[in-house]
């Protein structure tokens, strides 16, 4: 049998909903997804990586999917896939920003791995003005960011930045 194995890695700071939606629409296309917290070493991290693992584990419970697996990489993501016998890469798109951004990261994983394919979702419409810098924005300023993420996901956001303090 030839398994349809994708990855889809995200650097997000938190995942947001709209992650979880494109990973749970490739989730049902595709045998089995390796959903990556990805490490930008040109970022700065308000979650752990294993912060982000829980966030991220909580939407694949959310949506009682069994062919997803959470992992954390550093390094180059074509080489993961590649480790993992992938075809895929996976890549969400809110909009044209993302796009040549995207353009260019297929194009260097396509120049580490030749074998392995770019595929771009589109975010729903109401998904593609989330953000992780905006609902970190919000969420420093002490305001409601259960609509971007998952309720419990904000609540633990909200608490660690305000502890006590945070809103309800």
């Amino acid at each position: 049998m030839n398994e349809k194995i994708i990855v889809y890695p995200i650097s997000a700071n938190p995942p947001t909903w709209g992650h979880a939606d494109i990973m749970m629409r490739a989730a049902t296309t595709f045998d089995h997804l390796y959903w990556v917290a990805a490490t930008n070493p040109k970022k700065a991290y308000m979650f752990t990586v294993e912060e982000r693992l829980e966030m991220m584990q909580a939407y694949v419970d959310y949506y009682k999917l069994k062919n997803v697996t959470i992992v954390s990489h550093e390094g180059t993501i074509a080489r993961f896939a590649e480790d993992k016998k992938a075809q895929f890469l996976l890549r969400g798109l809110r909009n044209s920003s993302d796009y040549q951004m995207e353009l260019e990261l297929s194009v260097g994983n396509r120049g580490i791995c030749k074998d392995i394919e770019t595929i771009c979702l589109f975010a729903k419409p109401h998904f593609a003005t989330i953000s992780s810098s905006l609902i970190r924005e919000l969420a420093q300023l002490n305001e409601r960011i259960d609509q971007y993420v998952m309720p419990s996901i904000a609540k633990k956001i909200l608490h660690k930045l305000h502890g006590d303090k945070a809103i309800k």
